[in-house]
This record gives C-alpha cells, structure tokens and sequence, in this order.
C-alpha cells in the first residue's frame, strides 16, 4: 500500500494532481443533487488551494478524459468536464466502503474463476486489477474471493475488460477444512493493512483533535484538508475490502481509522463545499 503523503504545506506535486480532481467529482460532485459537472476554470480554481498550476489541471483533465473517466462538455465558448459512465460506476462500487457502514455478513463467499490463456495475458492482468479494486482476492491460481462482493459490478468489470465469455461465479458456504477467519488471514495481508490504517491514525487522530478544539481552518483550508482525508482514506479501497467484523482480528484498527474518518469529514464538510460553491462556477 502507498505510504500516506499528506503535506502539511497544503500543496501538493504538480505531477500528481488527477486523483485530486477526480476526487472532487466522487467525494463532491456526484454525491449532491443538482449541476453534476464542474467548469475548467472552476477546477483552476479549486486546484489552485492546492498549489496546482493552470497547465497542470489542463493536462490532468485531458488525462482523465482520455482514461475514460471524465467527458468534457462545451456551452459557448466555456469548456466543462463531467463524469462519465464509467467513473460514475467506479465511484458507484467504492463509495459505500468509504462513507457506508459495515454490512452484515451473510455468512456465504463469492468465487469467481477465470481460465484466460497466456496469449490473453493483458485481459488477464485487467481482469485481476479490477477483482482488487472491487475487493477481491486470490485463493489460487485463477480463483478469487470475496465474502461480500458486489456481482453486478463484477460482472461489468469483466465485461469492460471483454473477458466476461472467461469468467464464472459461484456462491457457496466455505466447509473447511479452518474456518472462515483463518480463510480471510490465508487471502489477505491483514498485518499490512491493520499497519497502514495504524499510519493513518496517527496522522488524523491529533488533526482532528486539534480542528475539534479550535475550528481553526478557513474555507479555502477546511476543503484542501477534506480533499486530502478522503484521497488517503479512499487508499483503503485498493487494499481493504471492507471485510465483515466477525472475519477480522479482535481490536481490529480500521474501526477506529473509520470512526477518525467520518467525525473529521463532518467536522469539515460545512466549510470545504462553502469553498467549492464559491469557486467551482465558469
């Protein structure tokens, strides 16, 4: 997992701009009713609070346009970017493991097999990324699980990909022999990811503590610092596919990790879309 990059300065590398403006769609955008795309002079503006050049929103735009994630739009002589179906459905699969509670477990896995040949190979390593985005992990070779996996988004996913004549999903109970805990423990690198949500513990637990006391940041700041608590939280995504409390450890940290997550994101969230209404118009 990515090391969390949270730079106090409250600017960030021009060369890394695209996750931030995407974020602005999935954290913002789509989450509200009303006017779903945002004017390129609006992102100049917002990416601004971040330090980020003109150029560089331009070039990240464009970037995301071309990667199918953003579509952009024209009214006269004012250019507009809006997500597309295909980021509007990545935003779909991943926003319930960010904002969402934990669901009860139904006590049944999903298993998905593939049998994709070598000359296949880069259908193949698609069709692995996007099992680990929407959560899964491998059992074996060509056979992934997920206890709570989303099949409708799995099977769009390997439509995209043109690999869905390749795949085959079953629902079962796993019969042993272990138990369903140690199967968990066997497919994913719980150390790893207990370890990376300790990190960001340490990182927001004095932030908000600090914000809850003194209401200290500004609208510009208050929505730099939101932006920066989703894109690091947003990581877990990639790693943790929300697994259900009864599958993981005692004491299990990515509790508390949510529970810093979404007191510091109400804390901010009155103050940062201020900001982001005041400046994300032509």
């Amino acid at each position: 997992m990515q090391e969390m990059i949270y730079d106090k300065s409250l600017t960030i590398e021009v060369s890394r701009p695209n996750s931030f403006i995407f974020n602005i769609y999935g954290d913002i955008v789509t989450r509200r009713p009303g006017e779903q795309r945002v004017a390129l002079a609006g992102l100049v503006r917002l990416m601004d609070a971040f330090g980020v050049s003109e150029a560089a929103v331009r070039q990240s735009v464009s970037r995301l346009a071309r990667q199918g994630w953003l579509r952009a739009e024209r009214a006269g002589n004012r250019a507009f970017y809006a997500v597309t179906e295909r980021g509007r459905r990545r935003i779909e699969e991943l926003s319930p493991r960010i904002y969402g509670p934990l669901v009860d477990w139904d006590g049944n896995w999903r298993m998905l097999v593939y049998s994709i040949d070598e000359q296949r190979r880069d259908r193949r390593d698609r069709l692995r990324k996007e099992l680990a985005v929407l959560g899964w992990a491998p059992l074996a070779t060509s056979t992934w699980i997920s206890p709570n996996g989303d099949l409708a988004a799995v099977t769009a996913a390997a439509g995209e990909v043109e690999a869905a004549a390749d795949i085959a999903i079953f629902e079962s109970a796993h019969r042993g022999p272990g138990s369903d805990a140690a199967l968990v423990a066997r497919c994913w690198n719980l150390p790893g990811i207990a370890a990376a949500y300790e990190r960001f513990t340490e990182l927001y637990r004095p932030r908000l503590t600090a914000e809850r006391s003194a209401r200290s940041f500004g609208e510009r700041d208050a929505f730099v610092e939101r932006l920066w608590l989703v894109h690091d939280y947003r990581k877990f995504t990639y790693v943790d596919p929300a697994l259900p409390s009864v599958l993981l450890p005692a004491h299990w940290p990515g509790s508390t990790a949510a529970a810093i997550f979404r007191e510091y994101y109400a804390l901010l969230y009155d103050r940062s879309n201020r900001f982001f209404d005041r400046n994300a118009g032509p």
